[in-house]
């Protein structure tokens, strides 16, 4: 006998907290960050966090690899910055904000177009497919320079247009909000995807595509929604990047451009959710800050995603879900000292390292500025002999204690999994 009583599910209280924490930190942060340059680096993380997660949609959740995914967002920037010319002439009655979203649809509009054909194919053909696509687009941005500016890109202004309640987005916050709101957005509704039936069958097509077929789906269908899916948030980021930057060049169909998207989405953690989150924060931070004080910095992001692929091929945001894990068992504090320890040690051999490169550095690119390179507090001389053997000597001295220092955390850690296994086990058989 069938009830008429309605029953909901309980309400998700954890999810709730998760996302209103979320909004909170996107609303609290500019009010904390006042400077120009943390406003204008906040912005960048907003766009940042959309493609990431766009692409993750690709990677992470459909298991393809692309090595083009820049070709949408930037098309979406250029037609974003034409659409923008447009208003600003008077000839296309449009608000300001709602240009991003001619950006999402342009973005959505090559994906149809490219995508039907990308995704006839799965795996290391699908990744060669859009290489060779990407390259071909960025080569075409040189080529016609009436679409794209050629080498010194189409400008804009955003500051046009009806100012309703006075929003002109000129100043730095104003345009912050519209891209707070944009990124809140876009980040539920691709959550939001990953939930769907849709989304589910995403993930069997990338974990098993022969079972999918098998039971009568479709898989080039599947990948290829979901090709569009994040084609049009890509073009979303595209055109709030171009509201940011008023300015488009054909740096944003780069190869180099879809690279950073791959590099960071992996450091992120392409298998959580959330791992693009932080991917996109790290990007910025890069390619703002960490390039600022060095001129290095390529080389530390790619000997960072060398270990981080050696030992940590999760992402980021592996690292902390297992340590959740562990502190769900109440083990968490047991790792602490040893946490500080790995740190400590880990620091010591980053300065001798960085010390070694910034010397290094210093004779191929400095040398007529003289011997001397100023590090961390300290002034390294390339011509001392001492400088080099010292940071050498830093340098081991540190490899030796962080070695010493893993295998007892190795040790620890294999006895909280153990007793997490045994654990686990006997809730089981209750």
């Amino acid at each position: 006998m069938r009830s008429n009583v309605y029953q909901f599910k309980p309400l998700n209280v954890g999810r709730f907290i998760i996302w209103s924490g979320f909004a909170l930190v996107l609303v609290v942060a500019p009010l904390v960050f006042t400077s120009s340059l943390s406003q204008t680096m906040l912005c960048q993380m907003g766009v940042a966090i959309i493609v990431c997660l766009s692409y993750n949609m690709l990677l992470g959740q459909g298991g393809m690899l692309s090595f083009g995914h820049a070709v949408h967002s930037g098309l979406g920037a250029f037609l974003a910055i034409h659409v923008l010319n447009l208003v600003s002439a008077g000839k296309l009655p449009l608000p300001v904000s709602l240009v991003p979203l001619v950006g999402g649809l342009g973005g959505l509009a090559f994906a149809v177009l490219l995508g039907w054909v990308t995704t006839k194919k799965s795996g290391t053909t699908f990744a060669m497919i859009t290489l060779g696509i990407g390259e071909l687009v960025a080569a075409m941005s040189l080529m016609f320079p009436g679409v794209f500016g050629g080498e010194g890109g189409i400008s804009g202004d955003r500051v046009t247009g009806a100012h309703p309640l006075g929003i002109t987005f000129g100043p730095q916050i104003q345009l912050y909000y519209l891209i707070a709101i944009y990124t809140f957005v876009c980040t539920a509704l691709m959550f939001a995807f990953t939930r769907t039936p849709l989304g589910r069958m995403l993930n069997a097509v990338r974990d098993n595509p022969e079972r999918v077929e098998f039971v009568g789906y479709d898989t080039q269908m599947v990948r290829y929604i979901a090709f569009l899916v994040a084609g049009f948030f890509a073009g979303i980021s595209g055109g709030l990047a171009a509201l940011n930057f008023e300015l488009v060049t054909s740096e944003v169909v780069s190869g180099y451009r879809s690279g950073a998207y791959l590099l960071f989405t992996f450091l992120g953690g392409a298998t959580f959710f959330f791992g693009p989150i932080i991917g996109g924060i790290l990007m910025v931070l890069a390619t703002v800050v960490l390039s600022e004080l060095t001129r290095a910095w390529l080389l530390y992001l790619g000997l960072a995603f060398l270990f981080m692929v050696m030992y940590a091929p999760g992402g980021i945001a592996s690292l902390i879900m297992m340590n959740v894990r562990v502190a769900s068992f109440g083990k968490l504090k047991q790792l602490l000292v040893n946490y500080l320890a790995l740190a400590a040690t880990a620091f010591v051999i980053l300065v001798g390292a960085a010390a070694l490169i910034e010397m290094v550095y210093h004779v191929q690119l400095n040398a007529g500025q003289g011997s001397a390179t100023p590090f961390m507090g300290v002034t390294l001389d390339v011509n001392a002999l001492g400088s080099w053997l010292g940071a050498g000597f830093v340098m081991g001295v540190g490899i030796v204690l962080f070695e010493f220092t893993r295998r007892q955390f190795a040790r620890k850690w294999s006895a909280i999994q153990e007793f997490i296994e045994h654990e686990t086990k006997r809730r089981e058989a209750l």
